[in-house]
C-alpha cells in the first residue's frame, strides 16, 4: 500500500533537486514525474509544483492535505504552488522511509542521496533502470507535433502507428517462443547493448530482420514485446497503406516513414505486410507505386541499427512472393511456424494464468487444436469465458474450453464454403487453413 505523504514528498524533492542541480537532465526524472513538466517538447527549470501536477504525478487526490502537517513543506496561497522550506530535512525524512527499490526508480533522488549512508543506489544504477525519455508517450507526441507541422504531412500519419513502450501490455514473458526465436531475440538485445563496439569494428549494416510465418503466429506481438522489453518506441508501418490508391506522393511518404523512425531513435521500425513489395514490383499498372517500392528498398539499405539506432523488422505471411531484391535486404530471417502441441499447451497455460478453470487440462486442449495459432487459442479462450459469463459463471470448466474449440473450428471452416449457389460469395479470402489475422497477433 502506498503512502500518500511519501509520494508527494518524493515529488517535491525531485522537483527541487532537479531545479537546483544543473548537471541533471531529462533522463534523471522518472517518467511519471517527467511527463507532467513537458512543455513545447522540453523540460525547463525551475520545476513548479502545482496541485494539479502533484495529483497527476502521484495519483494522490489531495496532495497538500497529505503533507500539510510536515515541518518542511509550504504552500503559496495565491498561486497554490507547493514547495520545501527545508530540503535537507525533507531528504532525511524521505530516506528514512524509502527503500532501495524505490530509490532505484528515481535517478534524481539517487543523486541527491549520494552522500547519505542510508542510500546504496547510485545515480547511474537508477538511470539504467529508468525508462529513457525517448520512450515517453509525451516525448513522442511532442516530436511528432513538431515534425508534422504542415498540413501536407497529415497524410503521413495514416501510414504509421506509433506506440510508447508503456502502452504495450504484452511482454516477452507472456510469449511462447521457439528456440530459434529465443536465440534471435537474445542476439537483438546483445546488438543493441553493444552498438558502440559494433561501430568501432566496422559492423554497421546489421539489425535488419525478416519475420516469416502464417498470420497469428506472433510476428507483430514479438516485435512489440521486444519494444516493451527494451523501452523503445514502436513504429509500425503497413505496406498495404503505402500501396493504396488514395494515398498521394507515396515515395515521399515512404521516405518520411524512415525519417520518423530516425527522429524517434532509438526505436523499432516494424514493416508489416512486406509481401506487398513483391505484388507491386510485379505489377505493370502503377509506375508511381513501383517508385515508392524502390524507395522503400533503398530506405532499408540506408538505415542502420548501429548508425541510426533503428532496429528494422519486416514481417510477411507470404515469403514465396518475395523476390531476391527483397530477401537480400535482411541479415537475419526468423521463422514463425504454427505452434506444435507442446507450444500450444504452454500458450494455454500462460493465457489462463489469471482465469479460474476447474480441472483444466491444457495438454488435452492442445491435443485437439492442431493447426491453431497462438492468436487462435486466445480467441478460443475468450469465447469460452464469454459463454460462461452469459450463463452466470466466472469459473470455467474443461468442457467450456472444448466447446469453444469446436465452435471456432466450425466457424473457421465457413471460409471455404460457398454461401450462395452458383457464382456465390466465399466467407473470408477463400484461402487455406487459418490464414487470418487476429488483434495484430501475426
Amino acid at each position: 500500500m502506498t503512502d500518500p505523504a511519501l509520494d508527494v514528498v518524493e515529488f517535491l524533492l525531485t522537483a527541487h533537486t532537479y531545479t537546483e542541480e544543473e548537471e541533471l537532465d531529462d533522463g534523471d526524472l522518472p517518467p511519471r514525474i517527467r511527463q507532467v513538466f513537458w512543455s513545447d517538447g522540453a523540460i525547463e527549470r525551475p520545476l513548479a509544483v502545482t496541485q494539479d501536477r502533484a495529483r497527476t504525478a502521484t495519483s494522490v487526490d489531495h496532495p497538500w492535505d497529505a503533507v500539510s502537517d510536515l515541518l518542511f513543506t509550504q504552500r503559496t496561497e495565491f498561486s497554490g504552488e507547493m514547495s520545501l522550506t527545508q530540503p535537507g530535512m525533507a531528504l532525511e525524512w524521505y530516506l528514512d522511509r524509502a527503500d532501495d527499490d524505490r530509490l532505484l526508480t528515481n535517478p534524481t533522488l539517487a543523486f541527491a542521496a549520494r552522500d547519505h549512508d542510508e542510500a546504496s543506489v547510485t545515480r547511474q544504477e537508477a538511470r539504467d533502470d529508468n525508462q529513457p525519455v525517448q520512450a515517453d508517450r509525451v516525448w513522442i507526441d511532442s516530436l511528432l507535433e513538431e515534425y508534422f507541422d504542415d498540413e501536407d504531412d497529415a497524410e503521413m500519419l495514416d501510414l504509421v502507428h506509433i506506440l510508447a513502450p508503456e502502452e504495450i501490455e504484452m511482454t516477452l514473458n507472456d510469449l511462447v517462443l521457439t528456440e530459434d526465436q529465443k536465440d534471435e531475440v537474445d542476439k537483438i538485445v546483445t546488438a543493441i547493448e553493444n552498438r558502440d563496439y559494433l561501430a568501432s569494428i566496422g559492423l554497421r549494416e546489421i539489425g535488419k530482420i525478416l519475420f516469416v510465418g502464417p498470420p497469428g503466429t506472433g510476428k507483430t506481438t514479438v516485435s512489440r514485446a521486444l519494444a516493451h522489453e527494451l523501452g523503445l518506441p514502436f513504429v509500425e508501418v503497413k505496406l498495404s497503406m503505402v500501396t493504396s490508391q488514395y494515398l498521394g506522393e507515396t515515395a515521399k511518404n515512404v521516405e518520411k516513414t524512415f525519417e520518423v523512425a530516425k527522429r524517434l531513435s532509438p526505436c523499432i521500425l516494424f514493416i508489416d505486410e512486406f509481401d506487398s513489395v513483391a505484388k507491386t514490383r510485379k505489377s505493370d499498372e502503377h509506375a508511381a507505386l513501383k517508385r515508392a517500392v524502390n524507395t522503400l528498398l533503398k530506405s532499408i539499405d540506408d538505415i542502420s541499427l548501429v548508425r541510426d539506432e533503428v532496429l528494422t523488422v519486416a514481417a510477411t505471411n507470404h515469403p514465396d512472393q518475395l523476390d531476391a531484391a527483397a530477401w537480400r535486404r535482411f541479415d537475419e530471417v526468423v521463422n514463425f511456424p504454427k505452434p506444435d502441441r507442446q507450444m500450444r499447451s504452454d500458450i494455454l497455460r500462460i493465457v489462463t494464468r489469471e482465469m479460474d478453470i476447474a480441472d483444466f487440462d491444457p495438454d488435452g486442449v492442445a491435443e485437439k487444436t492442431e493447426g491453431l495459432t497462438g492468436s487462435d487459442l486466445r480467441m478460443v479462450l475468450r469465447e469460452a469465458v464469454l459463454q460462461a459469463l452469459t450463463e452466470g459463471r466466472r469459473t470455467l470448466q474443461q468442457e467450456d474450453v472444448m466447446k469453444a474449440v469446436q465452435g471456432f473450428e466450425e466457424r473457421d471452416n465457413l471460409k471455404n464454403m460457398d454461401m450462395i449457389d452458383g457464382e456465390g460469395a466465399a466467407v473470408g479470402d477463400g484461402g487455406s487453413g487459418h490464414d487470418h489475422d487476429h488483434d495484430h497477433d501475426n
